[in-house]
């Protein structure tokens, strides 16, 4: 039996970061995850805004951005029509990129186990956990973070609630100009062109040489568009987005299109002793709303800064301390941030009832002043130059 003060299960973005910190911190940490290389998964492929001040919180930043494609400038388009070109600070990133380059920053002195836990027994003590091998390990905490895996959920007496099933889907491939030889601008953010079209936006943007493209829908699975998005995808996006075309020119797909639906799920049962659970292993998000990656630092920040270190200064590992990690008002207000921001997504581009009509439209006429005022402002040969505009390409009727 292997003895451990924190083990983690799972090696996805939220164990790879929580043995990471865990592991720099000098604390004893084992993570058992069954592939010793993650491999291509369709999560996460972008990186911004306070999600990099989060991940600075946890002391990895500058390892994981320097792995990532700094997009600099974006185009923005709303109703077809191309509205703002504004300044970026996005990085692209794939997902298993992104969480081999976190396992890297893991120090030799963490133990990383390929197996899978098959069982859990936990204790206001010690907590064992069983391996496939059938080798066992004692640990006074465990960390659950197994993502979407239920493998483990009965044996400890988990539940899930579905809250939104089929809440939205991510389509994803490489996009490449047919008629030149990069695109007239550094990425661009496209929103649909009616609220018909169940489409949240279309974001192109680079991951070191190509052009990726991350396209967010609220349909059902068995959509004839979606069968259509598999076969003949540039058929499938000039029928959703008509206009597309004036801003990007001629289009080809490149490589495999993937697509993976998202439900909104809460776990129940989670208030035990022994054993806390982060990321998707607690509850999902919605990928549309872009606040996946900010749960998941979130949640291992908090737990890693504060909680762990707190609860290993004394015995025990009873209920009442596992519950202070999810009464943590920076993790609540985030968890509650992030639902909130799934449906108001939701609504803002498939509602068609006044209030958000008016919104769409409020959105369009703000951008759309921003940027005609931005170019009033700077002369077209600094826009040009900092957005890569091609003399030929970008004009928008």
């Amino acid at each position: 039996m292997r003895d451990t003060e924190v083990a983690i299960i799972g090696g996805g973005l939220a164990g790879s970061t929580a043995a990471a910190m865990l592991g720099r911190a000098g604390i004893t940490t084992v993570v058992v995850d069954p592939h010793t290389t993650y491999p291509p998964d369709l999560r996460c492929e972008k990186l911004g805004g306070d999600q990099i001040d989060i991940l600075r919180r946890t002391g990895l930043a500058d390892a994981i951005l320097r792995a990532t494609t700094h997009d600099r400038h974006v185009w923005v388009a709303r109703f077809g029509r191309l509205v703002q070109k504004r300044p970026s600070d996005q990085y692209g990133i794939m997902y298993d990129t992104l969480v081999n380059t976190m396992r890297a920053q893991i120090p030799p002195t963490v133990e990383v186990i390929a197996d899978r836990a098959t069982a859990l027994s936990t204790s206001a003590d010690r907590q064992t956990v069983t391996l496939g091998s059938g080798e066992t390990i004692s640990a006074r905490l465990v960390v659950l973070a197994s993502g979407l895996s239920v493998a483990l959920r009965d044996t400890i007496g988990l539940t899930r609630e579905v809250t939104s099933p089929c809440h939205s889907i991510t389509i994803a491939f490489d996009l490449a100009p047919k008629n030149h030889s990069a695109f007239g601008f550094p990425a661009l953010t496209y929103y649909p062109e009616r609220a018909s079209d169940r489409m949240a936006y279309f974001t192109l943007f680079p991951i070191g040489e190509a052009m990726h493209v991350n396209l967010m829908v609220y349909r059902a699975m068995d959509d004839p568009w979606l069968r259509q998005m598999r076969h003949a995808p540039e058929a499938a996006l000039h029928a959703l987005m008509p206009r597309l075309r004036r801003i990007t020119g001629e289009i080809a797909v490149t490589g495999p299109v993937k697509i993976r639906p998202a439900d909104l799920y809460v776990t129940h049962g989670h208030r035990q002793p022994g054993v806390v659970l982060v990321g998707d292993a607690f509850a999902t998000s919605c990928p549309a709303a872009g606040t996946g990656t900010d749960k998941v630092f979130t949640d291992v920040e908090r737990l890693c800064n504060v909680h762990i270190p707190d609860w290993l200064a004394t015995p025990g590992m009873g209920a009442d301390k596992i519950a202070a990690f999810y009464d943590d008002t920076v993790k609540t207000a985030c968890d509650a941030w992030s639902t909130a921001k799934a449906h108001h997504l939701r609504s803002l581009s498939t509602d068609t009832a006044l209030r958000w009509r008016a919104g769409r439209w409020a959105r369009f006429l703000v951008r759309l002043m921003q940027g005609q005022l931005a170019r009033l402002r700077t002369p077209r040969a600094v826009v040009a130059g900092a957005a890569g505009e091609p003399p030929q390409q970008g004009r928008v009727a």
